[in-house]
C-alpha cells in the first residue's frame, strides 16, 4: 500500500494537492519529502508529532526525508494561529533549542543514512539572504492581494500584522524552492494550518522551476470538540523528559476521551487497522484495555519500550494494586533551599510541578493536593523541613490521577 493509501486508512490526511499525480510520481521511484519545525520552545511536544509521524510513515513507504529546522524562520516567527506577534528571541537561543530538536526528531526517523533521511537548518539559506536580490528574485512572485486572503494572515489583520511576519509565508516558500532546487525535494507535508504558506511554496516551484510540486498535510491534534490536544492543567504534553515524564505522558493518553481512543491509535502506533478498529468498540469499563494499549504504543514511540513497561507498571501499582508507597516520579528538592519552617505554598513551588503560585493556591483550596494521604486545606500553612527529610521520602498526590515521589536531600 502506498503512502496515500496508508495516510488515508489511518485518517492522517486532511488535504492534498493533485492527487492522482502524486500517487503516480510516487510509484515511479523514491521521493523527498520534508517538513518544517520550528524551534520555539527547547523541546517539541505531542502537537508537534502528526507531521513528525507523516515523515515517518513516508520513510516507511521506502522514500527520502528532510526534517527541516527553522533557524531562519524562527527569526521572523509564524503569525499563523497566534493572536498577536511572538516574542523576538535571539539567534542563539533559537541555536540552542535546535540541537534539542535535532536529538528528538531522530527518536522517531532515520536520519543516519544521508539516503533514507536528512535533518537539515534553513537558517544556512535564509541568514545570508541579500535583501534586495531576494525581492528581485523571490517576492516579485508573489501577489499582495492572493497573500491578503490567506488563512494564515486573515485573524492577524483585525489585530495588526507586521510586516516582519508577512514576509513569513515568502520565506516558507523560499524553502521548498531551495530543497527542490538543492535536493530533489517535490513534496511538502506539514500541519492543516500551514496550508497556505504551503501552497506557496508549491507554487513557486511550479512558476520558476517548471518542475513538480506537491503538498499534503495532517489534521490538527484535537479533541472530539474541536480542541487542541496536547495539553494539561500544568501546561503542553512535552516530547523531552525532563518536562514530561514518560509515566506523565503515559497518563495523558490513558485519560483521554474514549471517543479519541481509535484516532489517537491510528495516529501514535504501529497497530494495524483492524486491531485498532477492535479495541476502539469496546465498551463500558473494557474501553480503559484499549486507553492503556494507547498509552503503552505511546510511549513506547516517543520514549521506547522499556521506559513505556515502566510508566505501564507504575500505572498499574498505583491504581489497580493500591500499593502503600508506589513508585511514583521522583522529585528532588535541595534541601539547602528548604527552611525548618517555611510556606506551604513556597514549599510546593519548589518542586517545579506547578505552572504557579496561584496554581498551588487554587489546588489546595479545592482539596487537590494531599501529602502520604493527607489533604492540605490551608494555602496560608507553613510545614517543617522535617515532615519532608524521610528515606523513602513522600507521595504528593496532585488532583486524582498524578503521583509524585518528593525528597528533601
Amino acid at each position: 500500500m502506498g503512502f496515500v493509501e496508508v495516510m488515508k486508512e489511518r485518517g492522517m490526511l486532511a488535504q492534498v494537492t493533485h492527487e492522482e499525480e502524486l500517487v503516480s510520481h510516487l510509484a515511479e521511484e523514491p521521493r523527498t519529502a520534508y517538513v518544517g519545525f520550528d524551534p520555539t520552545a527547547d523541546s517539541l511536544h505531542v502537537g508537534h508529532l502528526l507531521p513528525v509521524l507523516a515523515l515517518r510513515r513516508w520513510q516507511q513507504a521506502g522514500h527520502r526525508v528532510i526534517a527541516l529546522v527553522g533557524g531562519g524562520t524562527a527569526l521572523v516567527g509564524d503569525p499563523t494561529g497566534k493572536t498577536e506577534m511572538r516574542k523576538m528571541t535571539s539567534a542563539e537561543e533559537i541555536d540552542e533549542r535546535i540541537k534539542n530538536f535535532k536529538v528528538q526528531l531522530g527518536r522517531f526517523l532515520d536520519l543516519n543514512d544521508p539516503k533514507k533521511g536528512l535533518i537539515l537548518n534553513n537558517a544556512d539559506w535564509l541568514r545570508p539572504l541579500e535583501y534586495l536580490p531576494f525581492l528581485r528574485e523571490i517576492g516579485s512572485q508573489f501577489s499582495v492581494n492572493r497573500m491578503l486572503t490567506a488563512e494564515c494572515f486573515k485573524q492577524r489583520l483585525e489585530k495588526g500584522l507586521s510586516f516582519l511576519e508577512f514576509n513569513y509565508m515568502i520565506l516558507q516558500s523560499y524553502d521548498f524552492y531551495h530543497l527542490n532546487k538543492e535536493f530533489d525535494c517535490s513534496v511538502q507535508l506539514g500541519g492543516d494550518d500551514q496550508w497556505s504558506n504551503m501552497l506557496g511554496g508549491m507554487d513557486l516551484v511550479r512558476r520558476k522551476s517548471q518542475r513538480q510540486a506537491y503538498c499534503l498535510t495532517v489534521p490538527l491534534l484535537v479533541n472530539s470538540q474541536g480542541k487542541k490536544m496536547g495539553k494539561t492543567e500544568s501546561g503542553a504534553v512535552w516530547i523531552d523528559a525532563d518536562k514530561t515524564s514518560p509515566y506523565d505522558l503515559f497518563q495523558y493518553f490513558r485519560n483521554i476521551e474514549d471517543d479519541m481512543v481509535e484516532k489517537c491509535l491510528m495516529y501514535f502506533s504501529d497497530l494495524p487497522v483492524e486491531q485498532v478498529k477492535g479495541l476502539a468498540a469496546l465498551e463500558g469499563q473494557k474501553i480503559n484495555e484499549a486507553k492503556v494499549t494507547l498509552a503503552f504504543e505511546a510511549t513506547k514511540l516517543i520514549h521506547g519500550v522499556d521506559e513505556a513497561e515502566k510508566a505501564k507498571a507504575m500505572a498499574q501499582k498505583l491504581f489497580e494494586e493500591g500499593a502503600g508507597q508506589p513508585d511514583a516520579p521522583e522529585v528532588i528538592i535541595s534541601e539547602s533551599d528548604v527552611s525548618d519552617e517555611m510556606g506551604l505554598l513556597d514549599f510546593l513551588m519548589l518542586s517545579k510541578i506547578f505552572p504557579s503560585k496561584a496554581e498551588v493556591r487554587r489546588l489546595v483550596q479545592q482539596g487537590g493536593i494531599s501529602v502520604d494521604g493527607e489533604k492540605l486545606t490551608d494555602p496560608k500553612g507553613t510545614i517543617r523541613k522535617d515532615q519532608f527529610v524521610k528515606p523513602d521520602g513522600v507521595l504528593l498526590k496532585k488532583g486524582k490521577k498524578h503521583y509524585f515521589n518528593i525528597k528533601v536531600q
